[in-house]
């Protein structure tokens, strides 16, 4: 685990599993209706059986989720998710959506997730994210933003924005594999 004077707790991130399937929903309980909001750019107070079956039962391949959580332990919360589903006939190209609970938003466990899902991407022949959020999230473009290889292409459709940008090759990752300090 890497020690960061400037974080308090270990996080850990590790692929999505079977397993993950009540510890995703009590997730999403957890967090505020903006932030829920943000994420799925609906009022979605909670996730049915099949949205939980949707989000956690992943490929491997061209649906890669990766969660955090706050240690190792298997009943440990799920603190943050980031995943990619690569888009039909665009074999190169994945929708990428992050979330983080509202206590940790800002200390780098999204930058982190983020970081890591890229990489998994790029191992996957994927080279290009595509994401759609709120056009006044600035927050998550800043994010994105930071991640892109090169040029963003960006499209505004009213108070969603669209982004497109490449992926770095490997390596952006701040943490070395298993766990961050948050």
């Amino acid at each position: 685990m890497d020690d960061c004077p400037h974080r308090e707790s270990p996080i850990v991130i590790r692929p999505i599993h079977a397993g993950d399937h009540d510890r995703l929903r009590d997730s999403h309980e957890r967090l505020s209706p903006e932030t829920r909001y943000r994420r799925f750019l609906a009022v979605k107070p909670h996730l049915t059986k099949a949205d939980v079956r949707y989000l956690v039962d992943v490929d491997g391949r061209d649906h890669v989720a990766l969660v955090a959580t706050l240690t190792e332990a298997d009943d440990e919360p799920i603190v943050g998710v980031a995943r990619f589903i690569r888009i039909p006939n665009e074999p190169e190209a994945a929708e990428v959506a992050i979330v983080v609970n509202d206590a940790l938003q800002g200390r780098g466990v999204g930058t982190e997730l983020l970081a890591r899902l890229a990489d998994e991407a790029v191992a996957r022949g994927v080279h290009r994210f595509r994401a759609t959020m709120l056009a006044d999230n600035v927050a998550i473009h800043r994010l994105f933003e930071s991640l892109s290889a090169g040029p963003v292409d960006r499209r505004r459709l009213g108070e969603i924005s669209e982004m497109e940008f490449p992926l770095p090759s490997a390596g952006r990752s701040v943490a070395g594999p298993g766990a961050l300090a948050a």
